[in-house]
């Protein structure tokens, strides 16, 4: 029986390096392509899917020869920008035989901490599915510093996830799971194949990276909990077992499952709603507050009134009825200039009095909690 995919219909699909690159002997181009089909499978289903590799370093450290990872952070990122052609070309080949497009994404750590380039981030992925592309995301390795590296993938898979509101995580690794010891250690070792993405005392069941990877199964528990934050489930698991994706839709036990424990859109609105200062008010008449309240609709420009403080793309406002009582806060989608310009305008209007156009909602409602 196929797992539900109408509730876990936005997945996040990364590929550790070691799989990517065959354990860093070049990239592992049939593997590529069986992983490739079983995404386009799932998309037959009903299934959105951001694809996050890693393997730009790995596979740079492969065509330039050398025995490991280099530590110098200069050339990582020459064997990052060495190793994304290929990368990406091998996707992009893959999945154009099965007439689907790809886009290319890279991310830096600045891009989501910053909350106008996170909006600008969340747009873009947005809309490449709504046009029924997948996206290829890699964390930018060429001009990532030191102190700016996300650290690994899993980490960015969970930021992604975040980004698009994915249901679940797939961590594809060269592990089973997560093992309730050593296997290399103690032969009684065992698969853990479910628990809580908040359990910190699995933490002490994971261990290090290998040695094209950044990431270990610290990094991946890590990011379930990051992700779980969202109400996003994460599974990790082989990603050599056959059919492994689609084995997964079909909602059978594979890997380690870590359950969010929560709804998607509470939670992620509960980590919106905390720990962000207000940077402006916005007023909204009758048809407004009808519409966020009791209809769960994104605030647009026709019904605000009023607008005060200076705030940019992607601060938080928040928002007030006629009598002054806040109804609902969210991160805007222009700044406080635009946003007076466009208070009781249409959509149709936009481009006639910016000189261009931007998102219809000022605020979306996904970006949006009410008070």
């Amino acid at each position: 029986m196929v797992e539900n995919h109408i509730k876990y219909k936005k997945w996040v699909v990364k590929i550790g390096s070691s799989l990517v690159t065959n354990n860093g002997l070049g990239l592992d181009l049939h593997s590529m392509r069986v992983w490739v089909q079983q995404i386009i499978e799932l998309r037959a289903m009903g299934c959105q899917v951001v694809l996050v590799s890693s393997g730009a370093v790995a596979e740079g450290v492969s065509r330039l020869g050398l025995k490991q990872r280099p530590t110098q952070v200069h050339m990582q990122q020459a064997a990052a920008a060495i190793g994304q052609m290929g990368l990406v070309r091998a996707y992009e080949i893959n999945f154009a035989e099965q007439a689907v497009l790809t886009a290319q994404v890279l991310l830096t750590h600045d891009d989501l901490a910053d909350r106008t380039r996170y909006l600008n981030a969340r747009s873009t992925l947005s809309s490449l599915l709504d046009l029924g592309v997948v996206p290829v995301v890699n964390e930018n390795d060429t001009v990532a510093t030191a102190e700016l590296c996300l650290g690994d993938n899993d980490t960015l898979s969970a930021l992604v996830a975040n980004l698009i509101n994915a249901d679940k995580i797939v961590i594809l690794t060269d592990q089973e799971g997560l093992m309730s010891a050593d296997p290399a250690i103690d032969e009684n070792a065992s698969l853990i194949r479910s628990g809580n993405a908040n359990d910190d005392s699995l933490m002490l069941l994971a261990g290090a990276g290998g040695a094209f990877g950044r990431g270990g199964m610290k990094t991946k528990l890590a990011a379930a909990k990051r992700a779980a934050r969202s109400g996003t489930d994460t599974v990790i698991a082989n990603g050599r077992q056959p059919e492994v994706l689609t084995k997964i839709l079909r909602g059978e036990s594979i890997g380690t499952k870590l359950s969010a424990n929560s709804e998607p859109v509470t939670a992620r609105k509960q980590w919106l709603a905390s720990g962000i200062i207000a940077k402006g008010e916005i007023v909204v008449d009758g048809g407004a507050q009808r519409a966020l309240v009791d209809l769960g609709k994104s605030l647009l420009a026709v019904g605000i009134k009023e607008v005060s403080g200076q705030f940019v793309r992607g601060d938080l406002v928040v928002c007030f009825n006629d009598q002054g009582i806040e109804i609902a806060r969210g991160l805007v989608n222009y700044n406080s200039s635009e946003a007076l310009q466009l208070a009781g305008a249409t959509s149709d209007e936009y481009l006639s009095v910016l000189g261009y156009k931007g998102d219809d909602e000022i605020i979306h409602r996904d970006n949006l909690v009410l008070a």
